[in-house]
């Protein structure tokens, strides 16, 4: 039994998985559980993830969010979802209820509603932080710093693992951007054989090279999860080079519960294993 999160915040998220994980729940259901407390919480919107979270360009709230079991085929996803506060809730329902992967934008929206969803009004995914921030921007061009993600990973009594990532993207991108953490490979990756994996940053760069599905490939030839994480990221700096090298934290799990992580910045990450009484902060440093 084990449970990992990005970055500091998501600490009461890895705190309940660790309660649901200890009666029995499901690794999937752990994930989703936990994701929906911060993704709807207004206050978490700052961290970049659902509900409160920085606008695009237009004006409008939209949302990245995606599941995948360790269970080969087993992966649901939305992507440009407006409306929602809990994205990943729908990726699951994709997961689970729809013959497609994927569903983005006005598609993402339509699914959701038949799926019993409320879709909210832009004004209500807006807080006055992200307003005020968006107002800067349109009179400023001032963007906001920062490419976080929550991701959690999941490894629970029967040995099942889940990885799950949502995001309301890069503040002010262009309507309809996608970033690399729907994407299978790129901002998640698991396998019920080996391990999971899930990535944090920037987008637009990490989907160029699929780190997750990289450090669980790594993690199969028998590196530690440490040691698969930092691998990818050094194979990253040696092929664009240390001056173009940009934001990304990266994360694994491997089946025994033994995480690692590797990061071009300071990245906290949150961990829970059987046999801790608490759940634990570590700070990676950045590759040297």
């Amino acid at each position: 039994m084990a449970a990992l999160g990005t970055w500091a915040f998501s600490m009461p998220a890895v705190q309940k998985i660790r309660s649901l994980v200890e009666i029995g729940e499901h690794a999937t259901d752990c994930v989703e559980e936990a994701m929906a407390d911060i993704e709807n919480d207004r206050e978490t919107g700052q961290y970049i993830v659902g509900r409160g979270g920085y606008p695009n360009s237009a004006g409008l709230v939209q949302c990245d969010a995606a599941l995948m079991e360790g269970a080969a085929g087993r992966f649901g996803a939305v992507a440009a979802l407006h409306g929602v506060g809990t994205p990943l809730r729908v990726a699951r329902r994709v997961m689970d209820r729809s013959d497609h992967s994927l569903l983005v934008g006005d598609g993402g929206v339509a699914f959701a509603c038949e799926q019993g969803f409320t879709v909210e009004d832009n004004d209500s995914m807006l807080t006055p932080q992200a307003t005020a921030a968006y107002q800067e921007f349109l009179e400023k061009k001032k963007h906001i710093k920062g490419h976080d993600t929550l991701g959690l990973i999941v490894l629970d009594l029967q040995g099942n693992i889940t990885v799950g990532v949502s995001t309301s993207g890069a503040p002010f991108k262009s309507p309809g951007r996608v970033g690399d953490s729907p994407l299978p490979g790129c901002g998640l990756y698991a396998d019920n054989t080996v391990g999971a994996a899930a990535a944090t940053g920037d987008g637009d760069k990490i989907m160029c090279h699929c780190p997750s599905f990289h450090a669980v490939q790594l993690m199969k030839q028998g590196l530690t999860p440490a040691a698969a994480c930092q691998t990818v990221l050094c194979d990253i700096v040696r092929r664009i080079g240390t001056e173009k090298m940009f934001e990304m934290g990266l994360m694994a799990m491997n089946m025994k519960g033994e995480v690692g992580a590797a990061s071009s910045v300071e990245f906290p990450y949150t961990f829970w294993t059987q046999g801790m009484e608490t759940v634990d902060k570590c700070v990676q440093l950045p590759i040297s």
